[in-house]
Order: structure tokens, then sequence, then C-alpha cells
């Protein structure tokens, strides 16, 4: 694999750790600035809102700049957000950090991807992008539990101070290793606009959302599951999601791997058994060792359907991809968002704290329906040589030019 991927992992496990650490030093930033914890929780929510508005917005301001360039202003971006909550003499100010930090986090992804499939042979593709977003799942394992480390035995400050200088190095090493890719000749915003309407690049956004959606409707709701069904203590919950990094690491790379060999059998497998999964955490939640390997599995199969479902969306926008890519990472954050809303309704009706296991089974059971239907259609639309008919373009304007 190319050095060139390196960095962009280094600047994914920046944006992952800055994404989800603030989950662990929620009370220490909230105490710091007299908020109520539910106050100080919308340093959570400004920052997903900010990941949905940014993904779109960032990554059409940067149409006429080419690649390597808007990933280093993504990652100076980024940079200026984390400084910003670091040294933030207000809960106001940091809430603006955080937004600010957040702009980046969809156009890096999405850009990111581009670039890391552009840099090897097509049928590595999958596996270049699941290299890239190895920075993500590492960070849940390793830049989450030590930012909370050292944010709460050295202050939540020098956590953020530290992942700015992370971001510096992410910035050197786009800077130093991406190679300088022209922009695509021809592809203006409404080509990249035109892919957003493509029937098969919608419907990999809506497996995006319902299937990452599966996986947090159990994952939000871990700690009071895992504390009251299961009886593992507070700190035990850390370790729990640990396992739940290590998961996603391996189901992340499993995913590139097999991806690129076989796309959508790789999507039927991981999603089917994630509905599986999360259905029976439903039973396993009462055992701690079967819980502590559920944990595991739902991070693994979770995470083992980014990698095609981000190849799917490139490969069906073809030829203006940058910005379906950058949106579909938008749709991760908003799957985590609808089903910690949906998995806190069941909870609130007083159904228990294993409720949202059936939620994200469900969720996780319609992905893997629209992935039948996706493809279905996909056969549907092809000629008896095996070429796209017209009812149903696979490709972009500026392709079918060329």
């Amino acid at each position: 694999m190319p050095l060139a991927l390196l960095a962009l992992a280094i600047g994914a496990f920046g944006i992952g750790t800055t994404e989800f650490v603030i989950m662990g030093l929620l009370p220490q930033v909230a105490h710091d600035f007299g908020v109520s914890i539910p106050t100080g929780g919308l340093l959570v929510t400004g920052y997903a809102l900010g990941v949905l508005v940014g993904a779109p917005l960032m990554t059409i301001l940067g149409t006429k700049i080419p690649r390597k360039r808007m990933l280093m202003l993504l990652m100076g971006l980024f940079i200026a957000g984390n400084l910003l909550s670091a040294f933030a003499p207000s809960f106001a100010v940091m809430l603006i950090g955080r937004v600010v930090a957040s702009l980046a986090h969809g156009a890096f992804f999405g850009i990111g991807s581009v670039v890391a499939a552009d840099l090897v042979a097509p049928q590595r593709r999958a596996g270049a992008i699941a290299m890239m977003f190895t920075g993500l799942t590492v960070a849940n394992v390793v830049g989450v539990p030590l930012g909370t480390l050292v944010g709460q035995s050295a202050g939540w400050r020098v956590t953020f101070g530290i992942v700015a200088a992370i971001g510096v190095v992410g910035l050197l090493g786009v800077a130093r290793l991406v190679p300088d890719v022209p922009k695509p000749q021809g592809v203006r915003l409404r080509h990249e606009v035109a892919a957003l309407r493509n029937t098969q690049v919608l419907l990999a956004m809506a497996m995006t959302v319902l299937g990452f959606g599966g996986v947090f409707a159990a994952i939000t709701y871990i700690a009071p599951m895992m504390t009251h069904v299961a009886g593992f203590s507070d700190g035990s919950v850390t370790w729990l999601l640990v396992l739940f990094g290590l998961g996603m690491v391996g189901g992340n790379l499993v995913g590139g791997r097999f991806a690129d060999r076989a796309l959508m059998p790789m999507l039927y497998v991981s999603l089917g058994a994630l509905a599986v999964v999360l259905g029976l955490f439903t039973l396993t939640a009462h055992d701690k060792v079967a819980a502590a390997v559920t944990v595991t599995l739902i991070g693994a199969l979770g995470f083992a359907t980014v990698p095609p479902l981000q190849k799917r969306v490139l490969d069906q926008a073809q030829g203006a991809p940058t910005l379906a890519s950058a949106v579909n990472i938008g749709a991760f954050n908003l799957g985590n968002a609808l089903s910690a809303w949906l998995g806190g309704l069941v909870i609130s009706a007083g159904l228990g704290y294993t409720a949202p296991n059936w939620v994200g089974a469900l969720l996780a059971a319609g992905a893997l329906v629209l992935a039948v239907l996706s493809a279905a259609l996909e056969r549907r639309n092809r000629s008896p040589e095996g070429r796209p008919t017209a009812v149903v373009a696979t490709r972009s304007p500026v392709a079918a030019h060329r």
C-alpha cells in the first residue's frame, strides 16, 4: 500500500479521536464551565450536526481546488477547531470549536476515500479505503481511551491540545506523502450533484444510514445495558468499548479485503449477520462473557460494511464521486443520530435497556433488504450482454462524454 495512505490514516485517527473522546470527558468539561450534563451534551450534538452540514458544504467549496490542497485545508480547519476547544474561555466558544473541527470531518473522509481509491489498482480500491478508515477504528481502541485517561488526570484541555498536534502530523503527512492529483477535467458541481440523483447511490446511502444505525442503536446505550443487565462495574465499560474498537479494526480490514473480491456478497453476509447478532444481544446481554463477545462482534460486523458501502458509492457515482462520497460520510452520522433517538424512545417506553438491540436488528435487516433490492435493480437494468442500459445510468454525465 502507498505511504500516502498512512498520512490519510493519521488524519482519520485524529478525527476519530476528537469525535468520540468528548463522551468520556463530558463530566469534567461540564463541571469546568458550570453547565449541566445535558447542556454539555450539545458538544456531541453540535459535532454530529456539523458533520452533516460540513460534508456537502466543504466538498462543494472544494470543487475548484485540487484534492491534495483541499485535504490540507481541511486538516488546518481541524487543527484550528481543536485549538479553539483547548483554549476556550467559555462553553459557547468550545461549542464553536467543536463545530469548526466537525466541518472538516465528512469532507476529509469523503475526499480522502476518492484519493485513496485513486492511489491503487481498481481491484484494490476497497482495501485502500479500508486502510484509511483504519485510522478511525484505531482511534476507538487507542486514541479515545488514552485521551480520556489524559483528560481525567491532566485536564481535558491537554487532550484537545494533543489532538490538535496529531492534526499537525496528519497535515504534514498529507503535504509530504500524498501526490498532487490534478482536478478531474470537465467535472463540475452540477455533475457532482447529478450523481446524488443516481438510484444506486441513494440506495447505498440508505444502507449506510440503516446499517450503521443498527450498530449505534445498541452501542449508544452500552453503559447502562452492561452495568444494569450484565452486571459489569462502571469501570469495565471502558474495556468493553476497547473490545468494540478491536472488533471495528478487524471488521474494517476484512470488509476491505473481501469487498474488492465480491462487494455485494460481502454486504449480504455482514448486514445479515449483524441483524442476527443484534437480535441475540437481547439474550447475551445477561451474561458477562457472552456480552463481551457480542460487543466485539457488533464492532466487527458493523465496520465490515464500511469499505464496501463507501466503494459502492464511489463506483455508482463514477466520474463525479467526491460529493457523493462526502455525503455518505454524513449518512453514517445520520444513522448514529437516528438510532440513538429510536433507542432512547424504546427505553423511555419502559421496554428495558436491551430494547435498543431489537431496534438495531430491525435497522440492519432493513439495510439488508435494500442491498438485495439494489442488486436486483442492477441486474434488471443490464442488457443481456451485461452492459448497463439507458434506464438507470451508473456513470455521471462527465463519464458519459469521455
